[in-house]
């Protein structure tokens, strides 16, 4: 007899929480029981969910109580901090989305194509990289492999809806008066340097979370990185300008074939055609969209890539759900 497996969605109601479900509805795993918790004020609500009706729960200390398997979180830092250790308590695995966890040295930071042999290292909680980050290491880490890679600069175009609903509201109203929902100035018609808040030494905390969530993804703490990370007014998929800087001379066809044959990567490189990945292109799959490979000339054994990707699927929800996968596997 198969084992049934019970699994809690926290965070239901909000933007990666309904993505949760909908990746859930595609892949239509055998032997899943579900119960969706959320929010005081969105308890109640009716979520149509596999072909049935789905109550949403307040989030409690006791909710843990009834026995879970699994909790995918998505609520934000501070509901993870207090909740994921009482579900963990409970003998549920937490895979959560926030970066409560991230950084933790106990705490496994996976991203399943590039280093899922971290997964049986957890002790309950598993944490979901940041989303840019996410998108980079599935595209570095089959390089980093053949290459090995010295150095990386990181410049990003993220999305809106990585702001959440109020940020996607914030552009989709064409919000330019003195009501912003969530950025600091308009984000329709404009590009803001700024994602999450500054820091003292002038980088902002998305920047820090690259660089630090890359290192420590790839197992690399020696990789010099630098990043800025910018909001355009983009729905959904963000696109990442890397420049590399490998310790070892590379072959550009070879580059293109280790990448076109690696798993989650799709290859859009040809330039004569006006063929590279595109938001339009990578939303709504969960797949990393790279080309516009070309030889850095200014830099010794360096590259430029340009990478797209769904940041609400692969960069959060797919990607918890995958090491859910691996996990049952």
């Amino acid at each position: 007899m198969e084992k049934k497996y019970k699994l809690a969605i926290v965070g239901a109601t909000g933007l990666v929480g309904r993505t949760f479900l909908k990746v859930l509805e595609e892949k239509n795993l055998p032997n899943f029981e579900y119960k969706l918790f959320c929010s005081n004020k969105s308890a109640g609500k009716i979520i149509k969910f596999l072909g049935k009706d789905y109550v949403t729960y307040e989030l409690k200390e006791d909710s843990f109580d009834e026995g879970f398997d699994f909790a995918l979180f998505s609520a934000g830092g501070e509901t993870s901090k207090k909740f994921a250790p009482i579900a963990k308590s409970k003998g549920c695995t937490v895979i959560d989305n926030s970066s409560a966890f991230r950084m933790d040295k106990d705490v496994p930071l996976v991203v399943p194509e590039v280093n899922p042999e971290c997964i049986k290292e957890h002790n309950g909680i598993i944490a979901n990289p940041n989303c840019s980050t996410i998108q980079a290491v599935v595209a570095l880490k089959p390089l980093d492999d053949k290459y090995k890679i010295k150095r990386i600069v990181y410049s990003t175009y993220q999305a809106v809806s990585g702001a959440g609903k109020k940020g996607l509201d914030d552009l989709l109203e064409k919000n330019t008066g003195n009501n912003l929902k969530k950025f600091p100035y308009q984000i329709y018609n404009n590009c803001l340097p700024h994602i999450d808040v500054f820091m003292e030494d002038g980088y902002t905390k998305e920047e820090h979370k690259m660089i630090n969530e890359t290192r420590k993804i790839l197992g690399r703490q020696n990789i010099n990185i630098t990043a800025t990370t910018v909001r355009v007014p983009v729905e959904n998929c963000h696109g990442e300008s890397i420049n590399i800087e490998f310790e070892n001379d590379f072959n550009l066809d070879d580059v293109k074939n280790i990448l076109k044959n690696s798993k989650g990567i799709i290859l859009q490189d040809d330039p004569k055609n006006n063929i590279y990945p595109l938001a339009s292109i990578a939303n709504g799959h969960d797949e990393v969209y790279v080309g516009r490979l070309r030889r850095d000339f200014s830099q010794k054994n360096s590259l430029n890539m340009w990478c797209v990707s769904d940041n609400i699927r692969k960069g959060a929800a797919t990607n918890a759900i995958q090491i859910m996968e691996e996990l049952i596997k």
